[in-house]
């Protein structure tokens, strides 16, 4: 397989998602992407890389010419594998999708996040607390792992003290998108998915027999038949709440810190006026993303920013290009916690914008707002350090993140 291409245009375009080194700083070889309309290119098949953010706002919004649905022909047989075949929101199109959203987002209303504040406030004290007992912080471990999947485990009314098996299950699962196309998967892996499709058709079996008033229950018990989650449905939201919803307000959490640490002046600034924390998430989700890439295969034959994409391409529709682009923000590259407008796409756009966005900022700004209030000397233990990235291209995560506290 090419592990590079090069497309005719004014700049070479290399594009891997395999490769760990591309995974650890795509930033750069976003660049050419903007100059001219999409581009084409060839891994193991032809992939449209759609960046520029009008394009990739009109692809975002035009579910009808680019689906969700990943045809087998695409490459990514051994993922669709692990997944199964029942629908997911983030991989149907209406009226599936449509049915699918209506029944889970009860849950997700900015009442009900309102009302979660107080637990995350009491989650996050609680690891803060150990924190400054113990002395030293590593973000990803102290925090950032801990507090979404714990949060998670509570509305699915699992145990919260399960978070560590929780995280291993999502960790090991997230890494199926590095699987090189036309490679098996990892045994690892699919024990991973195995064990937590296992456990949670034990705790959805629970609730027919003894529901309660959390969000499985509560999906379990839908009166409206014709509407009602199969068990394959309700499975697979089980699945992508656990491993989206955790993974994205991690890594919102970790590359947020990541960015302050690097900007001590920025810091300094929301140190000094906590109003602006909810302009610091944005331009924290702008900046360096939780979700580099969705994706999406041209149901027919269209025309994005000049590109003829044939039907059934693939589409890598760039978030996090979008974000950085400079034809739509002014110093695309600077972390500027008081910019404004920033009506960045780091939660996507249209019928598939993220559910749960609102939770994912509220968890951030708890989070990091803790942080920085209990320990006033918070910076980087090693500005030079090589950082690791885990998980996939589509989602980016640090592994560790260390930060001194005096």
């Amino acid at each position: 397989m090419e592990a590079a291409a090069t497309s005719a245009g004014p700049a070479e375009v290399y594009f891997n998602p395999w490769d760990e080194n591309f995974r650890a700083n795509p930033y750069p070889h976003y660049a050419p992407l903007y100059d001219g309309p999409p581009r084409v290119i060839n891994l193991f098949t032809d992939f449209a890389l759609i960046a520029r953010y009008a394009d990739v706002k009109a692809v975002l919004l035009d579910h009808v010419n680019f689906s969700s649905v990943q045809p087998p022909t695409i490459g990514f047989g051994e993922q669709n594998k692990l997944f199964g075949s029942d629908p997911s929101m983030l991989s149907a199109d209406p009226p599936i999708h449509t049915r699918l959203r209506k029944l889970v987002s009860r849950d997700f209303t900015p009442r009900r996040i309102r009302e979660l504040e107080p637990r995350i406030r009491e989650i996050t004290n609680h690891l803060v607390d150990a924190v400054q007992r113990k002395g030293s912080l590593e973000v990803m471990a102290d925090v950032a792992n801990v507090l979404p999947v714990m949060v998670i485990a509570e509305m699915l009314g699992v145990p919260a003290d399960h978070y560590q098996t929780f995280k291993h299950w999502s960790d090991r699962i997230i890494e199926s998108d590095n699987v090189v196309p036309g490679m098996p998967m990892p045994e690892d892996i699919k024990a991973a998915m195995a064990e937590l499709r296992a456990y949670f058709s034990d705790e959805i079996e629970k609730r027919r027999k003894r529901p309660g008033s959390d969000l499985v229950s509560a999906l379990v018990a839908a009166h409206v038949q014709e509407e009602a989650l199969t068990a394959g449905e309700l499975l697979q939201f089980v699945v992508l709440l656990l491993l989206a919803g955790n993974e994205t307000t991690t890594n919102l959490i970790g590359n947020g810190m990541l960015a302050l640490g690097r900007h001590p002046d920025q810091m300094a600034k929301l140190r000094a006026n906590p109003a602006l924390m909810p302009r610091a998430i944005e331009e924290m989700l702008r900046y360096d993303g939780p979700v580099q890439s969705t994706f999406r295969t041209a149901a027919r034959d269209i025309n994005v920013g000049g590109t003829e994409i044939k039907a059934g391409t693939g589409a890598f529709v760039m978030l996090a290009a979008a974000n950085r682009d400079p034809a739509h923000f002014p110093n695309p590259d600077t972390f500027d916690i008081t910019r404004d407008p920033n009506d960045h796409m780091a939660f996507g756009e249209g019928i598939h914008f993220c559910l749960g966005s609102g939770l994912a900022r509220l968890e951030g700004s708890i989070a990091i707002g803790a942080m920085l209030e209990r320990f006033p000397r918070l910076r980087l233990a090693d500005a030079s350090a090589a950082l690791k990235y885990k998980g996939s291209y589509f989602l980016r995560g640090l592994a560790n993140l260390h930060l001194a506290l005096d």
